[in-house]
């Protein structure tokens, strides 16, 4: 069976409103535990996460190496040929600590479940999750389909294989 690419379906693309920006629109249900919180919120004009709230009933005390999935109280519907990708928030990680695991997770276009976001506590003090509070941000990015092509060699480049630190840290000025 062939694979349907987005240029084979029936998708609203998304629409210019500034010469920036794109929009999207994207259906989201709210979970009866998550009706009381704001939906997903975007900083600043040009932000390009929208912050996620922590839909938890009572605060989630979290000590250091701790780690837990906190839950956002929505589920979305991507258009296909799109991801949402859950980040850190800088300010949680720089004065606490406190990030997203698995970062950036990825909610799939097929994927229908409540977005959790699995939070770890890398600070030395215990950390406190309460309900409300903004736990991480959502940026939806279009994604590629790779249609692998095995060959025997690939062309060189000046990096060739170094990896993991050959680049070095420092800049000549």
């Amino acid at each position: 069976q062939r694979r349907k690419w987005v240029s084979d379906l029936p998708i609203e693309l998304p629409k210019l409103s500034s010469p920036i920006m794109s929009e999207i629109s994207i259906a989201l249900k709210r979970l009866p535990h998550g009706t009381d919180l704001p939906l997903p919120t975007y900083a600043t004009t040009f932000s390009a996460g929208a912050d996620l709230y922590a839909a938890i009933v009572t605060p989630l005390k979290m000590e250091p190496g701790a780690h837990s999935v906190v839950p956002t109280g929505i589920a979305v519907q991507l258009p296909a040929g799109f991801e949402a990708q859950i980040r850190p928030r800088s300010g949680l990680a720089l004065k606490y600590g406190v990030t997203v695991l698995n970062s950036p997770g990825t909610i799939d276009a097929d994927f229908r479940g409540e977005i959790g976001v699995i939070l770890i506590n890398h600070g030395t003090k215990s950390f406190s999750v309460e309900r409300g509070m903004r736990i991480a941000q959502m940026v939806i990015a279009p994604v590629s389909a790779a249609i692998w092509r095995e060959t025997p060699d690939l062309e060189n480049t000046e990096r060739g294989a170094n990896g993991f630190g050959s680049t070095g840290t420092q800049t000549d000025v």
